[in-house]
């Protein structure tokens, strides 16, 4: 076979690989966020679980032991697959995520569980499980004055039916190094539907349960309430790891 022959069965191939998992852009967005890692009663999270799913939890790493996640997300500049701005362009919410390995198939991602949204058009959202926002606020501010460069945090989200996520914290901000992942998100409603997030991001772990990175958390407190995530946060909850996450370029897609 000739090397030209070799070259265009190769890109055929790749070709047909690629038309196998299309993919189908939805939006790009820029975010900042904060995000908490805790372990939670193993047995109230478990009777919240899809059929066919079990916790993914990490053995090891900054992530040792986590088995939901909550995470508070401010989206700017939200855009379509035509780079024109989509509605609102901005948002703020938070979610409940677990990480997950569907034993059918082997897939893991994140199974997102709950959350509230600012925005009333967001809800319930693509997976199903947000609730519109009745009360919420998010600032953020930080002072750089030539020594230690410090940030101030509060998020909170209330929903009318009593549900409410926040959290208040003061920290010392430095540099993160750069990851790039690609996660499925499942629908903790209709886990059979998800989608795909692709992302680059700078994650500072500022306060961590089993990896000595220093802790530069100044104040730190949080609250949970309401509906059937109070059964998660019943006091015996233990916070393992305080991320903030600086920046993230999220794109999201379908499959």
């Amino acid at each position: 076979m000739t090397r030209f022959a070799v070259s265009a069965a190769g890109l055929l191939l790749g070709a047909l690989a690629c038309g196998a998992r299309a993919e189908t852009l939805l939006e790009v967005s820029a975010e900042t966020q904060m995000q908490l890692d805790f372990h939670v009663p193993d047995a109230a999270l478990a009777a919240m679980l899809p059929t066919g799913f079990a916790p993914n939890i990490a053995t090891a790493g900054p992530a040792k032991d986590a088995n939901l996640r909550m995470v508070f997300i401010d989206r700017g500049d939200i855009t379509g697959p035509d780079n024109k701005p989509l509605a609102r362009s901005s948002n703020q919410l938070v979610y409940l995520i677990i990480p997950i390995k569907q034993a059918a198939t082997g897939a893991v991602g994140q199974l997102v569980l709950a959350g509230i949204t600012a925005d009333p058009a967001d809800a319930p959202g693509p997976f199903g499980v947000y609730l519109p926002a009745s009360e919420y606020r998010m600032s953020r501010s930080t002072v750089a004055d030539g020594g230690a460069t410090r940030t101030e945090e509060h998020w909170e989200f209330t929903a009318a039916s009593g549900e409410r996520m926040e959290v208040h914290l003061a920290y010392e901000r430095r540099g993160a190094p750069k990851a790039a992942a690609e996660v499925k998100f499942f629908s903790g409603q209709d886990p059979a539907k998800f989608q795909i997030f692709k992302y680059e991001r700078g994650l500072d772990i500022m306060r961590n349960a089993t990896v000595n990175v220093g802790d530069r958390v100044k104040s730190f407190s949080y609250k949970t309430s309401g509906g059937r995530i109070a059964k998660l946060f019943d006091g015996s909850e233990k916070v393992l790891s305080i991320d903030a996450i600086h920046w993230s370029n999220r794109a999201t897609y379908a499959p």
